[in-house]
């Protein structure tokens, strides 16, 4: 069976967002004032062929944990899309 999945990458709380940054700066320059903060992430998409959901999330989080989130630097949520 094909199992949707869906991973939210972002960067851990206590590490400055350079990026995140620079787009709170650009909103701030176009008169958007109120927005006090700004996280930017990675949002991906997997397509998983697997026998159960418990094996397709496993696949999903045995990707992040060798390619597609840095543990030092980030954490990651997967979330099981029917």
């Amino acid at each position: 069976m094909t199992y949707n999945v869906q991973i939210k990458v972002m960067l851990l709380k206590d590490l400055l967002d350079p990026q995140g940054k620079a787009v709170q700066a650009g909103l701030k320059n176009l008169g958007l004032n109120g927005i006090n903060d700004v996280r930017i992430g990675k949002h991906i998409t997997l397509q998983i062929d697997a026998d159960s959901e418990a094996a397709a999330k496993a696949a999903a989080d045995d990707a992040c944990k060798k390619l597609l989130a840095n543990p030092v630097m980030e954490f990651y949520e997967i979330e099981m899309v029917n």
